[in-house]
């Protein structure tokens, strides 16, 4: 069965590298916990699958997703791998809370050799707003 991943926005982050410094704060151990408050229907397919990283309307980067965790307070603690992993930038819409993602529409953990990993975040965005990209 094909994995299934979530996407996610980094609220706040500027840049990639803003996201791993939140990452490396918040991580404990090997292990990152994010918080929401609806827990996904689909927890045994995400098991295993990405958390992929929406900054400035780019998937930039995902965590392994190791597992669920009710909270004392009603939430969820969707349980991550600590590794950010860099993936190819991909365009994608911002969003609230997280949305599902196929395993064929993920991103490359490679970079296509195009050098759009390599444009600032603001010029991405232009070129994505004129669909040049």
């Amino acid at each position: 069965m094909p994995k299934l991943h979530l996407t996610k926005v980094a609220f706040g982050c500027r840049d990639v590298d803003a996201l791993a410094a939140r990452i490396a704060s918040r991580a404990v151990g090997d292990e990152l916990r994010v918080a929401t408050r609806m827990r996904p229907r689909r927890t045994d397919e995400l098991v295993g699958g990405n958390l992929y990283w929406i900054v400035r309307h780019r998937l930039v980067g995902c965590n392994t997703i190791l597992g669920f965790e009710d909270r004392e307070d009603g939430r969820i603690d969707i349980i991550c791998s600590a590794d950010l992993a860099a993936v190819a930038p991909r365009q994608c819409r911002a969003h609230q809370g997280w949305r599902y993602l196929a395993q064929e529409d993920s991103p490359g953990q490679e970079d296509d050799g195009s050098g759009l990993s390599t444009l600032p975040p603001q010029l991405y965005g232009r070129l994505c707003a004129l669909a040049l990209v």
